[in-house]
């Protein structure tokens, strides 16, 4: 099997990268505790009477107001406490803002940008938005390999088997979660229309939403570890297995040194399907060679710097028995 080479990031570069993860999740509750205080909250006079109101933004982007009662000692200490808040977590927003414009300009200088720009800008709109599903596809790569303090062989892209390993500048795709909403998906087509949720930019950048068909209803899972059933039903189900799988999460750093939150699927997962996609036989053989490709490298990137994350059966239950077994073999050192 072939081994991949990977870059460990030196003292500096872990150091800086460190520091990145932890300001950028100051910074994303920063911006969360300000986006609560949009809108604005003033007295307004009704029929002769002075009402404390609160005006904000509903999920649907519409305007609204409410009343918070009449003016007295009580809604006269909710307005002061309301402003004194909002000046405070302005403040806060504008100060780790420019913390994060430094820390960008450090990652910069230091070589630490991977993700390409374009994706990252997408990543981040739809995260800002509260929309954000599980990126798989190669994007995911990008979050494996920052949460591992590694990046991959630069060289590994001049062979025609790894050509598209970091070459996903074209396309990304999401899996909706569960929880997502229906008015979020309806916002997203009224704002950008296109069937089964595509979306192509002036850069002709591709963007997928994809939603995981319901499994049919069965009795038994017979399809499933821990069975000697043969695989039935794995083209049926193919996305129902990254439904079911955990969570994966990582801050990435795109080219331009900002950081980027990748919420994605378990590597074990994500390389055991990409193994799978690359022995379908009705499957582009370019395609399939670099899922092949694509497998071997985040398998081994699994088992040299995620050892919390052993190939057990007991932790893929999602997996069917023959997808499981014919990966394995891939999580092995060199």
């Amino acid at each position: 099997m072939e081994n991949h080479t990977f870059h460990e990031l030196n003292g500096d570069q872990r150091r800086e990268f460190i520091n990145t993860r932890l300001r950028y999740a100051a910074y994303r509750d920063a911006v969360q505790r300000n986006d609560h205080y949009r809108g604005s909250m003033g007295w307004k006079k009704i029929h002769g009477r002075d009402y404390l109101v609160r005006s904000y933004y509903g999920e649907s982007g519409i305007r609204r107001q409410t009343s918070l009662g009449l003016r007295s000692k009580n809604t006269e200490a909710i307005k002061l406490e309301h402003d004194r808040n909002r000046s405070d977590a302005q403040q806060r927003f504008r100060e780790l803002k420019t913390v994060m414009s430094r820390q960008g300009a450090i990652n910069r200088a230091l070589s630490l940008g991977r993700v390409p720009l374009v994706g990252a800008k997408i990543i981040r709109a739809i995260d800002e938005a509260g929309m954000i599903g599980r990126v798989h596809g190669a994007y995911a790569i990008y979050a494996y390999e920052a949460a591992a303090g590694v990046h991959i062989e630069p060289g590994l892209t001049a062979t025609e088997d790894i050509d598209f390993l970091f070459d996903a500048r074209q396309r990304l795709t999401f899996v909706e979660g569960k929880d997502a909403s229906e008015l979020s998906l309806r916002r997203l087509r009224q704002k950008h229309p296109g069937k089964n949720y595509q979306i192509q930019n002036r850069e002709c950048y591709l963007f997928d939403l994809v939603k995981s068909p319901q499994a049919p209803r069965r009795t038994k899972r017979r399809d499933r570890l821990g069975t000697d059933e043969d695989l039935t039903a794995a083209v049926i189900e193919e996305l129902a297995w990254q439904e079911s799988a955990p969570s994966f999460e990582a801050t990435a750093i795109d080219e331009r040194g900002e950081a980027c939150r990748i919420l994605t699927i378990d590597p074990r997962v994500w390389t055991a399907h990409k193994f799978w996609l690359s022995k379908r036989k009705n499957r582009e053989s370019a395609k399939r060679r670099n899922d092949a490709a694509q497998a071997r490298a985040v398998g081994q990137l699994v088992a040299q710097y995620m050892q919390h994350l052993p190939y057990v059966a007991d932790e893929l239950r999602m997996l069917p028995k023959q997808v499981f077994n014919e990966a394995k073999p891939l999580f092995t050192e060199p």
